[in-house]
């Protein structure tokens, strides 16, 4: 069954090409002018090239008969043409370059889209990479397809009304190279197979090695600290070579090919000339119409060139299309689904019923959990690393889904709410918090474009990180490098702190969101938090108990279910691990 699979996949499907040509097709919008200007100097190029070698074999002519009146005259036309011909070629150039630039754009942004509407687990489940090369190298050969299928098929009629007039002038010559013709594109069909499966397996190769750098690249402090560099470098090495050895055996085949194919054609070159001898000698033919011939050579032997062309054009834009426009089908790759209910308010209340959680088969996270929050109540949830509290936020979000249970906010299921409804009013603030390769400025545009320098510097006091910024020589301006590298852990908690603040969302999630701060800044922090008491639903996930012990209730979490609610003070005398808990940080 694989052996037939791989077998259909090296023949072309020409079905799977008008589909993905019709999808493709409507990423075009807006640059279609361009193409249609494309298409103008292409035929143009064309029409240029044959005529050219008419006049090129006329020069020969008038100069073995010492025509030289006719010689320069000939000259002159072949000189205006070679203008004509370099004008067409700088604007099919430009034409080409608009056009590709355009949609090349369209395809980037939607499929951008699309990646962010997947599932979380899908981006659990892939590395970054697969999503990077199909995102740049597979949606550039998707863009670029239309202007190689014109200049490829405007080629191969250009060729073909050649062959016709070679019928004309030469029956015995037409039938040779007709012949010629079919021999050449057999063996440039072998290439092409061949090729196309070390393509197939670089490209595999390729997304695995992006992800591996992009990870190397983001964890480079991780892997600096821990003395892993040469450990690491062996990894990619090995990748490295192995996509090396890969591109290697690709163009080895294009170099094998080339020879043999290059040699054939050579070889056809000779044989041409003595039948085109033989055919003067017998008056078949005139010197004069042999030369013409003779000059059109060269773009008949490129006819098989250009049909093997055209098949490796689509075969390589059906492996980009299908890569690609997998992920906007949503059929390989799960997207995110989201209800049509819209609250105009939302108050903050939520509850928990009888979830059930799990990532992997046979480990369950979450056990019939239930618990509910009253609105503008302040929670905090603590218990051991691994019991669950994480991941009540990230259901909360709608980032992964229950395998039973409901999920209400306001009473009404999160499954049958709106994305806006859901996610434009729960804020959440991690313990790693992602800060983008931007300017503070632009990581706090990111949640509001609109932003007011007022609101800006307001939410930074708020998050105690205003005087750190008024310290930096740029300022708001400050480019803080991938993933917030130039800040310390407690900035980019801070920064992250702010960013929520900006929202001003009815819900706001504190995982471990102060755990890099330092006492006093911690403290800080707090009063800002409790500021928003009683104004905002605010759930908090801590270790350092003494940050949630001002908390109107806190849940204790344990295995996956709740083992203990109250306050701080209930708890102390009513939960034995809660009091473990509390007792351990003391002795810290």
């Amino acid at each position: 069954m694989d052996k037939e699979k791989e077998e259909k996949e090296k023949r072309i499907d020409y079905k799977g090409t008008i589909e993905n040509l019709k999808l493709t097709w409507k990423y075009t919008k807006g640059s279609r002018l361009y193409l249609l200007g494309f298409l103008v100097f292409t035929v143009l190029l064309c029409a240029i090239s044959i005529i050219v070698p008419i006049f090129s074999a006329k020069l020969l002519i008038y100069v073995n008969h010492s025509q030289w009146e006719l010689l320069i005259k000939a000259a002159i036309g072949v000189f205006i043409f070679e203008i004509f011909r370099n004008l067409s070629r700088f604007f099919y150039r430009k034409m080409s370059m608009l056009f590709f630039r355009k949609t090349l754009t369209n395809i980037q942004v939607a499929l951008s889209k699309e990646i962010l509407s997947l599932e979380t687990e899908e981006i659990d489940n892939n590395t970054s990479g697969l999503f990077i090369v199909r995102l740049n190298s597979d949606s550039s050969n998707i863009a670029v397809v239309f202007e190689r299928l014109i200049s490829v098929i405007t080629e191969i009629i250009t060729n073909i009304g050649v062959i016709g007039g070679v019928y004309v002038i030469n029956k015995i010559l037409c039938l040779y190279f007709v012949l010629t013709i079919i021999i050449l594109y057999i063996l440039n069909r072998i290439r092409m197979k061949k090729r196309f499966e070390k393509d197939k397996e670089l490209r595999k190769i390729n997304e695995k090695n992006t992800g591996l750098i992009g990870e190397m690249v983001r964890g480079l402090k991780d892997v600096k600290v821990l003395n892993s560099e040469k450990n690491f470098i062996r990894k990619v090495e090995s990748n490295l070579i192995e996509a090396n050895n890969t591109r290697y055996k690709m163009s080895n085949v294009d170099r094998i090919w080339d020879f043999w194919i290059g040699s054939m054609n050579d070889l056809f070159s000779l044989l041409f000339i003595i039948l085109g001898i033989k055919l003067i000698n017998m008056g078949n033919i005139t010197i004069e119409n042999f030369i013409i011939i003779y000059m059109y050579r060269n773009r008949l032997y490129n006819l098989t060139s250009y049909f093997s062309m055209l098949a490796e054009h689509l075969k390589d834009f059906n492996l980009s299309s299908t890569r690609v426009f997998d992920i906007f089908k949503g059929e390989k790759f799960k997207k995110e689904s989201f209800g049509k209910k819209k609250l105009n308010v939302v108050k903050g209340n939520f509850e928990f019923k009888n979830v059930n959680f799990l990532y992997k088969e046979d480990q369950p996270i979450l056990k019939d959990l239930s618990f509910k929050i009253k609105a503008n109540e302040t929670v905090a949830f603590v218990g051991r690393s691994g019991g669950g509290k994480s991941t009540i936020f990230s259901l909360l979000t709608k980032l992964y889904h229950p395998q039973s249970g409901e999920i209400l906010i306001d009473g009404y299921n999160i499954e049958d709410l709106n994305k806006e409804t859901l996610r434009g009013n729960v804020s959440i603030i991690t313990q790693n918090p992602y800060i983008f390769n931007m300017s503070i400025k632009e990581n706090l545009q990111v949640v509001k474009p609109n932003l007011t320098e007022k609101e800006m510097i307001k939410a930074c006091k708020d998050a105690c990180l205003e005087e750190f910024i008024e310290s930096l020589p740029d300022k708001y301006d400050t480019v803080v490098g991938e993933g917030g590298v130039t800040l310390s852990g407690g900035q980019r908690q801070r920064l992250a702190i702010a960013r929520a603040f900006i929202r001003k969302t009815e819900i706001i999630l504190f995982d471990e969101a102060t755990s890099a701060l330092d006492n006093e800044t911690q403290e800080q922090i707090q009063k800002a938090i409790t500021n928003l008491q009683k104004t905002k639903t605010i759930l908090i996930i801590a270790h350092r108990l003494s940050t949630v012990i001002n908390a109107d209730r806190i849940l204790v979490v344990d295995n996956g279910q709740i083992v203990g609610e109250g306050t701080h003070k209930e708890l102390l005398k009513n939960n034995k691990l809660y009091k473990e808990l509390y007792t351990t940080e003391l002795k810290k």
